[in-house]
């Protein structure tokens, strides 16, 4: 309502499917994911200010199609593309729904058919862990479909507003004071702002304009990021938001950091195989000592991230009120840079219907935060993600160059994490030969 025309609560994935595809199945499988999952149905209006939720007959999904297999393949590729852009940053109407969208585009091909899935959520029904969930019930019922059996689907044994109401009793008979007394005694009285070397000074009233920079880490650098989390009886994530921690030290130089991180917050095993909104964002917080070495300080990011992930619950709308922090007009209270990471497997989509599937980055052009980092590990392993940054504070080749500096940062830490963190070499062999020229 402040900002219609934001995208910033976009999420969105795509799919380039190679191999057969039967649209009538494709149809059939998506209205049935509609009738499944109320959030599929949700829409939203406001009584006297108040947010209500109002579900939506069942009903066919209405999916756009896109026929461009008579083009040449470098214009059907471009079409494609402002086809997936124009759903992605197409707003939705919070009252009225449907508050998804899905694409289909037909490309051309000289041998098997080439499709691409497009989908795009709105935030206010659906997380990360729902967009594989969709993705993943849209395999069997589609595979049951062609194959003519019965879809093998999770029992859904309770609803969206189900675990609403779970969630705000247990929250009421204490659990909220508990886990609001572990934040404030970890965040403390006074909240800085991490403070990077911007392009332009931050506006009063930011656009929310966003940019990305994706990278993908080669596999030996995968390979050794794994081996150092199993080293060190950490995960992939650790590491990555480990060094992430490491890299924001060195462009900062500020020791206490705070970020954002979404919990999934599915710890109930009711709420596995429902689609809608779970997410909690948390602040975790590191104080971090220029001497000591990238192995103890993972041990304590895995320390702290563990104790976040004991306390998932407290809103943080009521966190914010307590901390009070200063409030500046265009500037998220408590964190302004976030991580996320997400495991990608489409092996039962590739599996079930002998498609060969590869995702697609879908970039909504907006940014909620100054920085954001997504990383994501994929089922063969290899490890890549993307930045995400404000237009208004930073220019594409600023954030190219942090990307440059993280995987370089990663490369050290992993093959010396004995090293003090201060130590870590930052600069790229080419940003260092051009140093070592200037300096004939």
């Amino acid at each position: 309502q402040l900002d219609p025309t934001s995208t910033a609560y976009h999420i969105a994935g795509g799919v380039r499917i190679v191999g057969a595809l039967d649209r009538g199945a494709l149809q059939q499988a998506f209205d049935t994911l509609a009738a499944r999952h109320d959030a599929l149905r949700s829409v939203f209006y406001a009584v006297d200010g108040q947010p209500r939720q109002r579900l939506l007959d069942a009903a066919p999904v209405d999916i756009a199609y896109h026929d461009l297999s008579a083009l040449d393949a470098e214009t059907a590729q471009t079409q494609a593309s402002r086809v997936a852009e124009a759903a992605t940053r197409q707003t939705f109407d919070l009252e009225h729904g449907p508050l998804w969208r899905v694409t289909l585009v037909r490309l051309p091909a000289e041998d098997a058919p080439v499709h691409e899935l497009n989908l795009s959520l709105h935030h206010l029904i659906a997380d990360g862990w729902s967009l594989n969930r969709l993705l993943a019930e849209f395999a069997e019922l589609y595979s049951s479909l062609i194959h003519q059996r019965e879809p093998h689907l999770q029992v859904l044994p309770i609803r969206h507003a189900d675990y609403a109401v779970w969630q705000r009793s247990w929250l009421e008979a204490g659990e909220s004071q508990r886990q609001l007394a572990y934040w404030t005694d970890r965040l403390g009285g006074e909240q800085p702002v991490i403070e990077l070397p911007y392009d332009r000074p931050r506006p009063s009233e930011p656009s929310q304009r966003g940019g990305r920079v994706g990278f993908a880490l080669s596999e030996p650098l995968s390979h050794a990021i794994q081996q150092l989390a199993r080293q060190n009886s950490a995960s992939v994530f650790m590491v990555l938001l480990a060094a992430f921690k490491v890299l924001l030290y060195r462009y900062s130089g500020q020791t206490d950091l705070r970020i954002g991180l979404p919990l999934a917050n599915r710890n109930r095993p009711e709420s596995q195989h429902l689609i809608g909104y779970f997410v909690n964002t948390v602040v975790l917080r590191s104080e971090l000592d220029s001497r000591q070495s990238f192995t103890a300080f993972l041990a304590q990011v895995k320390h702290h991230l563990l104790d976040a992930q004991a306390h998932p619950d407290l809103p943080f709308e009521q966190l914010v009120d307590a901390l009070q922090p200063e409030r500046r007009l265009g500037q998220n209270p408590l964190f302004q840079i976030l991580i996320n990471h997400q495991q990608q497997d489409f092996s039962a989509l590739q599996q079930q219907n002998g498609w060969q599937i590869q995702a697609i980055d879908r970039d909504n052009g907006a940014a909620q935060f100054d920085l954001s980092l997504d990383t994501e590990q994929h089922s063969n392993g290899r490890i890549g993600g993307f930045f995400t940054y404000a237009q208004d504070l930073f220019d594409a080749a600023t954030i190219q160059s942090l990307a440059d500096h993280y995987q370089q940062l990663l490369a050290q830490l992993t093959s010396q994490p004995a090293i003090a963190i201060a130590a870590q070499p930052l600069l790229t062999p080419a940003e260092q030969a051009q140093l070592a020229a200037w300096n004939v």
